[in-house]
C-alpha cells in the first residue's frame, strides 16, 4: 500500500513514496480509503523529528505524517455503526502501528470519525477535523463567558480562522491580528476588531481593551510576547506546549489535540456548523500525494492561507 513518509528525519526532501502493509480495522475501529490528507505544521514537526526527540521515541522508520483526513469508509470493526462507503472525516494520530494520514488507507478509532458536512467535497472536509477540534479545545480552555473578549493571533491561518469563527458562535467579541494583505480575510471570518500583527501586537490589543482581554488564543506561537494583552486573572491557550510563566494571575493552558482525538461530540458540532455556514472550509491548493515534499516546502515558506491538501484518491 502507498504511503508518504520518512525513513530518516530531515527536510522536505526526506519525504518519499513508501510501500507499507495494508492496515485492517479491529474492534471499535474504522478503515478509511483516503481521498484528502491535509498538510499541517504538525506534519513538518514529525518529519523533522521534533516529536520523536521530545518523547524519546527511538523506533525505526518509516514515520508517516498527517493528522487530518477525509475519504470513504472501506472497512469497519466489530461494534462500529458506520457503513462501508460512508463519506467521513477523521482526526488521525500519527503514531502506533498504522502511522499518520499520508496513506491510501488509514485505521482510526470510530470515536475520531464523523460524516463529512453535507455539500462539502472530501478535500475541503479534510481540513476541518484536527484544526477545528484544536480551535474548539482552545476556546474550552479559555472558558470566556458569553459577551467576553478573546484575542486571536495568527488569525489568518487555518487554526486561527477556526478560532475566530467558533468564538463568534460562542457569542464572544473577537480581536484578531492580521497583515494588511489579510485584514479583509480576517474581518470576513467575523473578527470585530483587527490589529496589525507583529511582536508588539499586545500593545495594539491593549489600546483597544485597556484592561486586557479575557482570553487569548496564540495561533502565531508568540508565547511570552502576548502575555501583556491579557487582563489580570485571564487565560492564554497555546498550541506548541508553552506553559508560561505568566504573572498577574494569568494562567497558560497548553492544548494538545493528541489527548482529545476521541471528542466525537466536538467533531459533530464542527460538521453541523459548516452545514450552517458558521464555519468556513478553506483549501489553498490540492496537490498529488507524490508532491508532499513540495507541499511541505510551500507551507514552510509561509503565506499559505487555508490548507494544502494531498490527493490520495487516484
Amino acid at each position: 500500500m502507498r504511503a508518504i513518509g520518512v525513513q530518516e528525519f530531515g527536510g522536505p526532501e526526506k519525504l518519499q513514496v513508501l510501500d507499507v502493509p495494508e492496515p485492517h480495522a479491529g474492534p471499535g475501529e474504522v478503515r478509511i480509503r483516503v481521498h484528502g490528507a491535509t498538510v499541517n505544521p504538525t506534519d513538518t514537526n514529525l518529519r523533522e523529528g521534533i516529536y520523536a526527540q521530545r518523547s524519546g521515541d527511538t523506533s525505526p522508520g518509516p514515520h508517516i505524517p498527517g493528522m487530518d483526513v477525509a475519504g470513504l469508509v472501506s472497512e469497519v470493526g466489530e461494534g462500529v455503526e458506520l457503513q462501508v462507503g460512508d463519506r467521513v472525516m477523521a482526526v488521525v494520530l500519527p503514531r502506533g502501528p498504522h502511522g499518520g494520514a499520508y496513506a491510501d488507507e488509514v485505521v482510526v478509532p470510530a470515536a475520531s470519525v464523523v460524516p463529512v458536512p453535507a455539500g462539502a467535497d472530501l478535500f475541503a472536509a479534510s481540513t476541518l477535523p484536527m484544526n477545528g477540534l484544536t480551535a474548539r479545545l482552545v476556546l474550552e480552555a479559555l472558558a470566556v463567558p458569553t459577551g467576553g473578549t478573546v484575542a486571536v493571533t495568527g488569525a489568518a491561518g487555518a487554526f486561527g480562522g477556526y478560532v475566530v469563527q467558533l468564538a463568534k458562535v460562542d457569542g464572544l467579541r473577537v480581536i484578531a491580528d492580521a497583515s494588511p494583505a489579510d485584514e479583509e480575510l480576517v474581518r470576513g471570518l467575523g473578527a470585530d476588531e483587527v490589529v496589525a500583527r507583529g511582536d508588539d501586537v499586545a500593545e495594539r490589543i491593549r489600546a483597544l481593551v485597556p484592561d486586557g482581554v479575557d482570553g487569548l488564543a496564540d495561533g502565531a506561537v508568540m508565547d511570552a510576547l502576548v502575555v501583556p494583552a491579557v487582563r489580570d486573572g485571564g487565560r492564554i491557550a497555546t498550541i506548541r506546549g508553552w506553559s508560561g510563566p505568566a504573572d498577574h494571575g494569568i494562567t497558560v493552558h497548553p492544548v494538545l489535540v493528541f489527548d482529545h482525538a476521541d471528542r466525537t461530540d466536538a467533531l459533530e458540532e464542527l460538521r453541523e456548523l459548516v452545514e450552517q455556514s458558521a464555519v468556513t472550509l478553506r483549501v489553498a491548493d490540492v496537490l498529488p500525494a507524490e508532491q508532499a515534499a513540495e507541499a511541505h516546502r510551500r507551507l514552510g515558506a509561509g503565506g499559505v492561507r487555508g490548507r494544502l491538501v494531498l490527493d490520495f484518491s487516484s
